[in-house]
């Protein structure tokens, strides 16, 4: 999954690809070299980010998705928590409804139900703006995701959305530090009890940056190292700024782990 973020604020790439030429030409490299699908977000979720108006926010990621899918017949995944950003991209054409409040907010679950879309749950502990400020949790972390998690996808089964139509996301990032993380992609393999596919997003983030004490555009290789522990530990899709070089990391791990079989995702798996 390619990381294709329309926002001027976004950690990593923010303010390159609001322009919509910029983000078709940003788009087609992330296919051509490899991803299967475009993730398209309008609102930075980064550490102490504030909320985006919904309006804004669908503004600058309708007309993408409808690019996207029109001119480069791509896979859209829209990293939304809006009820509304949800139905809009959904009529645009959008795949995949990736969100990473859970489909908390309000009216997003029934959102969601009328997409008949594929939906990616994520964990998180607190809001963007508040999220890293002393996170603690009473349980270990991989047990607080699997509930969080689990209660998650009865929610959205009471609503009208299939299991078969849900992934999860752990969260690395959100409302998490360090040890967290490390403790969460090493146990990753306990999640495996809530039966759904995993989606895992670590591009970049600052879990790298303060391991191996790396600024953000020096953070690939921690990036590929953690993108391989990741599908060695089950992850189905691996969410990244940097997708060719993931891809080769993560064939490579994927040959080792299957003896030699290729790994392959098709548009029918989304639809």
């Amino acid at each position: 999954m390619g990381i294709l973020n329309v926002t001027p604020d976004s950690f990593s790439d923010g303010g390159r690809h609001v322009a919509l030429d910029d983000a078709l030409r940003r788009a087609e490299q992330m296919l051509a070299e490899g991803a299967a699908v475009i993730d398209v977000g309008g609102e930075s979720t980064r550490p102490g980010a504030d909320a985006v108006p919904e309006q804004q926010e669908l503004d600058r990621v309708a007309p993408v998705v409808e690019a996207l899918v029109r001119e480069l017949d791509a896979l859209v995944s829209v990293d939304t928590s809006s009820a509304r950003v949800m139905r809009e991209s959904a009529a645009r054409g959008a795949s995949m409804i990736n969100d990473v409040r859970g489909l908390e907010r309000d009216g997003a679950l029934a959102a969601a139900a009328e997409s008949c879309l594929p939906v990616c749950l994520m964990h998180r502990q607190g809001e963007p703006r508040d999220m890293q400020h002393a996170p603690h949790y009473d349980v270990p972390v991989e047990q607080a995701v699997a509930d969080y998690l689990a209660a998650r996808v009865s929610a959205c089964n009471a609503a009208g959305i299939n299991r078969h139509q849900l992934l999860l996301d752990p969260g690395f990032g959100f409302g998490k530090s360090v040890e967290h993380n490390l403790r969460l992609l090493n146990r990753m393999r306990s999640l495996d009890m809530l039966g759904l596919p995993l989606l895992v997003g670590m591009s970049r983030k600052s879990m790298i940056g303060k391991v191996l004490g790396r600024p953000v555009e020096e953070r690939l290789p921690g990036g590929l190292a953690l993108s391989a522990l990741a599908v060695e530990r089950g992850a189905k899709i691996v969410r990244v700024h940097d997708v060719g070089a993931t891809v080769d990391a993560v064939t490579m791990a994927w040959a080792v782990l299957q003896e030699g079989c290729e790994p392959s995702i098709h548009k029918e798996s989304l639809s």
